[in-house]
Protein backbone atom coordinates (compact mmCIF):
# COMPACT_ATOMS: atom_id res chain seq x y z
CA UNK A 1 0.00 0.00 0.00
CA UNK A 2 1.43 3.38 -0.99
CA UNK A 3 2.14 6.06 1.57
CA UNK A 4 -1.02 8.07 1.95
CA UNK A 5 -0.80 11.74 2.77
CA UNK A 6 -3.36 14.33 3.74
CA UNK A 7 -3.24 18.11 3.64
CA UNK A 8 -1.61 19.53 6.74
CA UNK A 9 -4.33 20.79 9.11
CA UNK A 10 -2.21 23.61 10.53
CA UNK A 11 -1.11 25.34 7.32
CA UNK A 12 -3.86 23.98 5.01
CA UNK A 13 -1.26 22.74 2.54
CA UNK A 14 0.34 26.18 2.14
CA UNK A 15 3.76 25.03 3.55
CA UNK A 16 4.22 28.29 5.46
CA UNK A 17 2.21 30.09 8.10
CA UNK A 18 1.87 33.78 7.22
CA UNK A 19 3.01 36.23 9.86
CA UNK A 20 0.38 38.41 11.44
CA UNK A 21 0.36 42.18 11.26
CA UNK A 22 -0.84 44.58 13.93
CA UNK A 23 -1.57 48.16 12.94
CA UNK A 24 -2.03 50.96 15.43
CA UNK A 25 -1.91 54.72 14.84
CA UNK A 26 -0.94 55.29 18.50
CA UNK A 27 2.62 53.99 18.01
CA UNK A 28 5.00 54.24 15.13
CA UNK A 29 6.60 51.33 13.39
CA UNK A 30 9.24 51.85 10.75
CA UNK A 31 10.10 54.99 8.83
CA UNK A 32 10.65 54.57 5.09
CA UNK A 33 11.81 57.88 3.66
CA UNK A 34 9.35 60.49 4.88
CA UNK A 35 6.55 57.97 5.48
CA UNK A 36 5.83 56.00 8.62
CA UNK A 37 4.52 52.44 8.53
CA UNK A 38 2.09 52.01 11.44
CA UNK A 39 2.07 48.21 11.16
CA UNK A 40 4.31 45.71 12.92
CA UNK A 41 4.44 42.39 11.06
CA UNK A 42 5.90 39.04 11.99
CA UNK A 43 7.78 37.06 9.35
CA UNK A 44 6.23 34.06 7.63
CA UNK A 45 7.37 30.80 9.25
CA UNK A 46 7.70 27.28 7.90
CA UNK A 47 4.91 25.10 9.25
CA UNK A 48 6.23 23.15 12.26
CA UNK A 49 3.79 20.26 11.74
CA UNK A 50 4.57 19.34 8.12
CA UNK A 51 8.07 20.89 8.00
CA UNK A 52 7.22 22.89 4.87
CA UNK A 53 5.87 20.01 2.78
CA UNK A 54 2.17 20.91 2.99
CA UNK A 55 1.20 17.31 3.79
CA UNK A 56 1.22 14.94 6.74
CA UNK A 57 1.04 11.14 6.82
CA UNK A 58 -2.52 9.86 6.98
CA UNK A 59 -2.87 7.40 9.84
Amino acid sequence: MADEKKVCPQCSGEKVIPGTCVCNMEWRGTQTGDDWDDCQCEKDVECPICKGTGYVDAK
